[in-house]
C-alpha cells in the first residue's frame, strides 16, 4: 500500500485510495493503527522525493480526488482510483510529464498461471484481466531511484 503523508495546520495524515473507503484523508496514527505489523511495529517506510520540487502542487492535485471510489479493475482514466494510481496521478515533473513511470502491470504467478484471487475478482466485476496495460504498483514506485527512504516505523 501507499500513501501521501501530509502535514496541514501541525496535523500529520495520509492522502490514500483504500478498498474500504476509495480516496480519502486520514490521520497518521489511524493509518498506522492498521498496518501491517513487522514486531508488532507498522510495517510502514516512508519516502521522500529527492528532489522536492512541485510537490505542494502533488498534494494539492491528490485532494482533488478525495471522494473518488477505490479502483478494482486497476484501470487508467476511469474515475475510480488504487493507491499507487493516487500517488502516479499526483505527483508530476515541472514539464507536466509524470513522476513515475507506468509498467506493464502483471496478474500471472511465477509459474504462469492466473491466481484463483484474480480470476475471481475479474469474473465478479465482468472485466477481463488488465495483464500488460500500463499500470503502478506501491513496490516498483518504492525502487524508483527518485525517492530516498527517510525513516522506517518497524
Amino acid at each position: 500500500h501507499v500513501g501521501i503523508a501530509v502535514r496541514s495546520h501541525g496535523v500529520d495524515s495520509v492522502l490514500e485510495a483504500t478498498s474500504d473507503g476509495g480516496v480519502w484523508v486520514t490521520a497518521l496514527g489511524d493509518f498506522l493503527a492498521r498496518s501491517a505489523r513487522i514486531d508488532g511495529r507498522p510495517a510502514v517506510t516512508v519516502m521522500r522525493l529527492r528532489d522536492t520540487t512541485g510537490v505542494a502542487a502533488a498534494i494539492e492535485r491528490a485532494r482533488k480526488f478525495i471522494g473518488q471510489p477505490y479502483d478494482y479493475s486497476f484501470r487508467p482514466d476511469n474515475g475510480k482510483m488504487y493507491c499507487s494510481e493516487l500517488v502516479w496521478e499526483s505527483y508530476l515533473a515541472p514539464d507536466g510529464s509524470r513522476r513515475f513511470p507506468a509498467r506493464p502491470m502483471n496478474f500471472l504467478a511465477a509459474d504462469g498461471s492466473l491466481p484463483r484471487f484474480w480470476a475471481e475478482l475479474f469474473a465478479g466485476l465482468g472485466e477481463e484481466i488488465p495483464q500488460d496495460i500500463p499500470g503502478t504498483n506501491p513496490n516498483d514506485m518504492a525502487r524508483d531511484p527518485q525517492l530516498k527512504e527517510v525513516t522506517r516505523y518497524y
